[in-house]
């Protein structure tokens, strides 16, 4: 286990103690959440990402030392286990090196090695690759011929005769080309060479036909510098039949370092050896070797993709809510007619209809009319346009229709990924038994306006769609990392009790589904909770489930104002002491005259000396100060409000050189896709980002940013622009 501590300590650039502590904390079945937010004094204050990169380290270390331990049982078992394996298991890093190493041991399949063994050839193969004997090996070779040996019966199975001298050098040969071929370090070193000097080649497989992939139709790139999307790119073209992919290496510097190590000096076997490497190579090390190349540099993609993908999911999940105001979610479409829903402020279906204004009705008269109707008498605020087929169209009449309201109405363009998805889902069902699976999707983009996170959480991860060839990574790491984006986040902003849906419940920390829906119905049995106490009579909700739980659940108009903040009911006796001690109560949080007063209070807190006073850690303190400074308010309050919009931007409005203000839709590896209110993203490359040299864009942009971008192309035939954030 210290060898574990130390990897991921050096790993992570963190201190042993903080890794062995932590270790300890997901050992006891606490969750990722729980433990960043209220064990930070154990952890030292790792943040969430830093303890799910710790909770993946730790599941795959423990994971290569249980095989180390079964290979070198295995070996043993064999009777095969020197000092020289032990040593070389115990110092690999990786599943792939202890795999190498356990290759020559491993049961085989029928190889020619295998049979060629199995004629009693091993003796001569070992002659052969001790190069001493000065007999010619032809009058060697002669004494393993076993024809005459064989029974009639035998004589007829192939693999049992030895009929020539030539036979059985042949046999010999395929032995120690399978030698060759297993032997660990030469293994490690082709590897080593492949990454040095290889390059990846892709050639089109239907140079005629048109493609996606039309750049990769002649193309090479260095196997050391590949960039991850491209590596995701090729591999997708090469499934969809486009591509044939190939690698060129250093073939011949790695048969001379072979040679090397096996040829001693000018013999009757040199050219033999020479010819049973190049056979080794070509036939059993190049295919494996190149398949394990390609298998790493995906799998390295892949864990890039979905780190990409889970950070523009967090920064989507996260997107800030518009409060208190009634909302029309419109869901565009052609031929069926566009979907229209009206929310209040709490979410609640007020109107539903559908209007016909794009293609091929185009009722522009009729669809106005409605919705000036509904604008009017439901007093609606602002429209959420979902982002897919006929938005464009659709925002073009919205602008023009909300010119002639009565009222003033804004509109916002909403990402509608997994809106399809959701109104068929069983949930949508539940939530809306007696409404048509069309007008819902309209009533998911309303809702997304007003709280995208209450509403996301209810769609599967993988749809809310924000990031790169996220249906050709491995799915089960996919959903596993989305699932704790998506934890994180609903733990991070805190959740209403009373108001919750099971799904956003079941994210909550120390709550399944199970629990979520016992909560959910405890709620309409009992009424709404008083205090989270009360949450230990909810069914299977036990005292560890309340102890990850507790401090994540709201109770805004409850018996104790504290539970309007994220303050764990364990440091409530703290937090009240401290309240004393600067002459307030936890009642004063609910009144807002007093709250500038108790701010200002609280910033003179001496940190360590109160710590000291109530026995507690200080970033616990620290923690709750800042949890009493802004009583009940929403984190999210500090992310970027989305654009509202008045009117609409065509392609032909752009010009190179404007400048406009755009949301940052989707980041990827090579840049970001900027919505600037045209039909289609902008994007901004990632040489285009920053005047300094910019590795990664997410150090510069997030899903959600609203930023200032110039116009520098303008592609009319593509529909495609080109932004700069250099401003």
């Amino acid at each position: 286990m210290e060898k574990i501590i130390k990897i991921i300590a050096e790993e992570l650039g963190i201190k042993s103690s903080q890794v062995e502590n932590t270790i300890k904390l997901i050992d006891e079945g606490n969750t990722i959440p729980f433990i960043a937010r209220y064990r930070k004094e154990v952890t030292g204050g790792l943040s969430d990402e830093t303890l799910r990169d710790l909770g993946e380290r730790l599941a795959y270390l423990r994971n290569l030392e249980q095989r180390k331990e079964e290979v070198i049982k295995s070996i043993d078992e064999q009777g095969k286990l020197t000092d020289e394996i032990l040593q070389a298991v115990a110092i690999a890093k990786t599943l792939a090196e202890v795999e190498d190493i356990y290759r020559p041991y491993k049961q085989k399949k029928k190889t020619r090695a295998t049979v060629a063994k199995a004629k009693g050839l091993e003796p001569l193969a070992e002659i052969i690759k001790a190069q001493e004997e000065n007999t010619p090996i032809e009058e060697i070779a002669k004494e393993y011929i076993n024809i005459d040996k064989l029974s009639d019966e035998d004589k007829k199975n192939k693999d049992k005769v030895v009929a020539t001298a030539e036979d059985a050098i042949q046999g010999a040969l395929d032995i120690i080309a399978e030698n060759i071929s297993d032997e660990p370090k030469y293994r490690k070193e082709i590897k080593r060479q492949y990454y040095r000097g290889g390059l990846i080649v892709t050639r089109a497989a239907k140079p005629e036909e048109k493609s996606n992939y039309e750049m990769y139709y002649e193309y090479s790139e260095a196997i050391k510098y590949i960039p991850s999307h491209r590596i995701l790119a090729i591999n997708r073209g090469e499934k969809e039949g486009f591509l044939k992919v190939s690698m060129e290496k250093p073939e011949e510097r790695i048969l001379k370092y072979i040679e090397k190590d096996t040829i001693k000096g000018e013999t009757q076997f040199t050219e033999m050896l020479k010819n049973t490497i190049l056979d080794s190579f070509k036939r059993l090390i190049e295919p494996s070797v190149e398949r394990e190349i390609r298998s790493d540099l995906t799998e390295k993609a892949e864990e890039k993709a979905i780190k990409v993908f889970g950070q523009n999911s967090k920064q989507l999940l996260l997107g800030a809510p518009i409060k208190g105001k009634t909302v029309m979610g419109f869901d565009p479409a052609y031929r069926t007619g566009c979907k229209i829903a009206v929310i209040d402020e709490t979410g609640k279906v007020l109107d539903y209809t559908t209007v016909y204004p794009t293609e091929p009705q185009n009722d522009v008269v009729g669809a106005k009319k409605e919705l000036l109707k509904l604008i009017e008498k439901d007093n609606i605020d602002m429209i959420a346009i979902g982002n897919g087929t006929a938005s464009r169209e659709s925002e073009m009449f919205v602008s023009d229709m909300i010119k002639e309201a009565s009222r003033p109405v804004h509109y916002a363009i909403v990402s509608e990924a997994g809106a399809s998805v959701y109104s068929a889902s069983k949930l949508a069902t539940e939530e809306y038994p007696d409404i048509n699976v069309s007008i819902r999707g309209a009533i998911s983009i309303a809702r997304r306006l007003q709280d995208p996170l209450a509403e996301l959480v209810k769609i599967d991860p993988k749809a809310i769609g924000v990031g790169q060839y996220q249906h050709d990574v491995n799915q089960k790491k996919l959903a596993e990392s989305l699932t704790g984006v998506v934890e994180d986040s609903v733990n991070k902003v805190g959740v209403d009790v009373n108001t919750a849906t099971p799904s956003l419940l079941s994210y909550v920390s120390g709550i399944n589904k199970t629990i979520a829906k016992n909560i959910v119905k405890y709620r309409d049995e009992n009424g709404k909770l008083k205090n989270r106490k009360q949450l230990l009579k909810v069914p299977k909700l036990g005292k560890v489930a309340f102890e990850q739980c507790a401090g994540f659940l709201r109770i805004l108009d409850g018996d104790n104002p504290l539970e309007i903040t994220a303050v764990h009911p364990e440091s409530y006796e703290a937090t009240e002491k401290m309240l004393k001690e600067i002459n307030f109560d936890k009642k004063d949080l609910k009144d807002k005259d007093k709250l500038e007063d108790l701010r200002n209070k609280l910033k003179k807190v001496n940190v360590t000396e109160m710590a000291k006073e109530l026995e507690i850690g200080e970033m616990t303190l620290s923690d709750i100060i800042e949890e009493l400074s802004k009583p009940g308010r929403d984190p999210r309050e500090d992310m970027p409000k989305p654009i509202l919009r008045q009117d609409v931007l065509k392609l032909e409005d752009l010009r190179e050189g404007m400048v406009l203000t755009g949301t940052v839709r989707n980041v990827i590896d090579f840049g970001a896709f900027v919505d600037i209110g045209i039909k289609h993203d902008g994007l901004v490359h990632i040489s285009e980002l920053s005047d300094k040299f910019v590795k990664n864009p997410s150090e510069i942009v997030s899903v959600g940013d609203i930023v200032k971008v110039k116009v520098i192309k303008i592609d009319t035939e593509r529909q495609k622009v080109g932004l700069s954030m250099k401003v």
